[in-house]
């Protein structure tokens, strides 16, 4: 009697079914076991986990945008350094190097976030 009772049937284009032809020359695998160890590794996002990325995404791209705004802060003096030979008072140092610290931290946060859900470590914080 046959443990694998089941009979699956996919369609897939020329350059699908070439990349899985590789992937079982590559392996020295027979194609079922090459298909059944894919499915068995591979981990699917719930819609839950993908929003939480979408989220996660937007919180990135808002502090690139605030990155950006300092970094122009910080050519702006660069410039002003360079054409008329003033430095940067103390204060304005204080205050660029405080936005990007925190902006480091941040998105250290998230990373963090990112790291734990892709590995499954957490269940959906909000």
């Amino acid at each position: 009697m046959r443990k694998r009772n089941h009979t699956v049937t996919i369609r897939m284009n020329k350059a699908e079914y070439n990349l899985l032809q590789n992937k079982v020359k590559e392996s020295g695998r027979t194609q079922q076991e090459v298909v059944i160890k894919a499915i068995a590794d591979l981990k699917i996002a719930s819609a839950e986990e993908v929003e939480e990325l979408k989220r996660l995404n937007q919180m990135f791209a808002d502090i690139l945008c605030q990155l950006r705004g300092a970094t122009t802060n910080i050519n702006q003096i660069a410039r002003k350094l360079h054409t008329d030979g003033e430095i940067p008072n103390d204060s304005m140092l204080y205050f660029l190097n405080k936005n990007i610290l925190k902006y480091r931290k941040e998105s250290e946060r998230i990373w963090q976030l990112i790291r734990r859900l892709i590995s499954g470590q957490i269940h959906m914080e909000q």
